[in-house]
């Protein structure tokens, strides 16, 4: 996400509450050269209020207000009774901005479609952009924009003036319609908030009509506004009081519990507790330990379910899953894979493991699809043009194309010897399971983004960046790095796609090298990137080392993806097998091959049905670089 800089200059302070005005951001150059078009914003209201662009660290919330001189803000900050690190954290922004010692706001946004545009002396325009949220700084960039005021109230102040808030005395009463005879804390909260809101728009635009005219309010307008203003400040006490209210309800409200079976309410009923026990072992062990009984069983499951006994403690679903008797399936029987669902969930539970792990799974928005069904996928889209009276309209027609998953697999034999099966100890499973999971991902993310790897009918799908022509990049330095990055979105918005919900794929050290990156005034030119990726003009950057030198760029809408959802393991020590990552297909006389018995080793074959295409051409393009700090 991009940010953009303004000042905060405090220039009084008034006992109400704890509330910053301003100007979040101006027209104006900033420092790195860009501008940000105020009323091409668009946002939510009310947005969060960060500390230092910290999505962790929340201090508050902020109202923006766009118009054509600058982006103005009313911040506010809550005060929060229980001591914690919530409190301590709000306390720690409030007097960092009451010291001076904090003069800086900054908006965090993305751009939208064809929403930027390269200004002649490097920087960017945003001419559309989507603000998610505003942040107090420490280090400005746009020195135009100041804070209209602070205003505050704290505990020696309440402690002084008794229970009621300052300024409370001499407020002006406030009535609401009553839509019922009776309403809820909530539903009160909710009524003053919708009285407040226009009372509060009124004052803002009075404001704004005054600057419009570069004039003070006359008299009438005056008046308006004080009239205004108290009827606020006595809401504003109401609501306090309300939420106050609401939290000792909540404190001392019961719970229901909403129950589904007569078990379920009898148990409640009865104050008896429910009590879930779940094993403290890795995720994945459970599967784990299936390949183990397998293997050390020679396949027969009632040798594997007795082996597996020993875990009847910890993982109890696998001893279940090798005792079930899975009988033929009929129309009838509701109850035919029963015995299958441990398999699922152990297999699952691995998957959850596996999907993290490979670039497939940290892309989000991939479209996902069934294997063999044919998916139309649009190619082109009508043509439009403004149409004069009485003047014939332009007919076009969509352009679509009929794509096909077919069913591929992926699969591997895993080699380990008979102690390591038989050794039941936490550090076998996890060796186990740590070669499971890095040898898959690998494989898959070397398929999914490997140039030279090309389609195989009925065999293995190509790579996502085959066939592409790869752009130039513009050099190895961070400026080099933005360059190549607005190349790669503008060649997806020309291939029709939407640059805004582009990925970046790019190896950890590339990832790194940018994360690393100063500007001349020692900030960081890529902030929120790391050796785990992050975020880039407002795209989505995911960082792995199977991509090498290439930064590639994708529509994750246009990628169709299949997967079966489930990983097949069989286990041999009989077999003979060539050692090798590329086996001679077909074996030749020369071809070594080892015997599983002979030398007491044990086979997992894994197995995984996956599949992927592009749907559009244009949908993945790429380059290759390799940046530096």
């Amino acid at each position: 996400m991009n940010r953009a800089y303004a000042v905060l200059e405090i220039k009084s302070v008034d006992p109400v509450a704890r509330t910053l005005t301003g100007i979040a951001s101006t027209p104006a150059p900033d420092r790195h050269g860009d501008i940000l078009e105020p009323l091409g914003a668009t946002f939510a209201n009310p947005l969060p209020l960060l500390l230092h662009h910290d999505r962790a660290k929340p201090v508050g919330t902020a109202v923006l207000t766009a118009r054509a001189d600058a982006i103005h803000f009313v911040a506010t900050l809550p005060f929060i009774d229980a001591a914690g690190a919530l409190r301590d954290r709000v306390e720690e922004a409030w007097q960092s901005v009451s010291a001076g010692l904090i003069r800086g706001v900054s908006i965090g946004f993305r751009p939208l479609a064809n929403g930027m545009k390269q200004l002649k002396d490097g920087g960017i325009h945003f001419l559309k952009t989507d603000i998610g949220e505003l942040s107090l700084v420490t280090i400005p960039a746009n020195v135009d924009a100041t804070i209209l005021s602070v205003k505050s109230y704290d505990a020696p102040h309440l402690a002084a003036t008794g229970p009621d808030l300052p300024g409370a005395a001499g407020l002006p009463v406030v009535r609401v319609s009553k839509g019922t005879p009776a309403m809820t804390i909530s539903e009160q909260i909710t009524q003053w908030s919708n009285t407040r809101a226009p009372k509060a728009a009124r004052m803002a635009d009075l404001m704004a009509k005054s600057a419009e005219k570069g004039e003070t309010l006359n008299e009438a307008e005056s008046q308006e506004f004080d009239g205004l203003e108290a009827e606020v400040k006595s809401i504003d006490t109401q609501l306090t009081r309300l939420k106050t209210a609401e939290q000792l309800q909540i404190a001392t409200a019961t719970v229901v519990t909403p129950t589904t079976t007569t078990l379920e309410a009898t148990t409640i009923r009865s104050a008896r507790p429910v009590i879930t026990v779940k094993a403290n072992v890795p995720p994945g062990t459970a599967f784990v330990r299936y390949c183990q009984a397998m293997a050390v069983s020679k396949g027969s499951r009632y040798e594997a379910a007795e082996y597996a006994k020993q875990w009847k403690d910890t993982t109890p679903e696998v001893e279940l899953l090798l005792k079930a008797a899975v009988a033929a399936g009929t129309t009838t029987d509701a109850t035919w894979a029963g015995p299958l669902a441990p398999m699922t969930n152990l297999t699952n539970e691995f998957l959850e493991l596996l999907r993290p792990a490979t670039i497939l799974g940290k892309i989000p928005g991939l479209k996902r699809v069934p294997f063999m069904v044919s998916i139309a996928s649009q190619t082109a889209g009508g043509t439009y043009a403004w149409v004069g009276q009485a003047a014939p309209k332009p007919v076009s027609k969509l352009a679509f194309s009929a794509v096909t998953l077919g069913i591929t697999k992926c699969a591997g034999i895993i080699v380990i010897t008979e102690e390591l099966a038989r050794n039941s100890t936490p550090s076998a499973e996890a060796t186990i399971r740590a070669d499971m999971i890095a040898g898959i991902a690998q494989f898959l993310d070397l398929e999914f983004t490997d140039p030279t790897k090309a389609a195989v009918a009925n065999v293995s799908p190509g790579s996502v960046t085959n066939g592409v022509t790869p752009l130039t990049t513009a050099g190895t330095s961070a400026a080099n790095a933005r360059t190549d990055l607005q190349a790669l979105l503008n060649a997806l918005a020309v291939a029709g796609l939407d640059p805004a919900n582009a990925v970046v794929l790019m190896s950890a050290t590339n990832a790194m090298a940018l994360g690393a990156a100063v500007n001349p005034l020692g900030q960081p030119t890529f902030p929120s990137i790391g050796a785990m990726g992050g975020t880039a003009l407002g795209i989505t950057i995911i960082a792995s080392q199977a991509v090498g030198s290439n930064v590639i760029a994708l529509d994750p809408g246009s990628i169709l993806y299949a997967d079966d959802g489930g990983v097949s393991i069989d286990a041999s020590r009989e077999a003979s097998v060539q050692m090798d990552s590329a086996p001679d297909n077909p074996a030749l006389a020369t071809t070594v091959m080892t015997s599983f018995w002979q030398n007491n080793l044990i086979g997992l074959r894994a197995e995984r049905f996956i599949n992927w295409k592009k749907a559009r051409t244009g949908a993945v393009q790429y380059l290759v670089a390799t940046y530096t700090a």
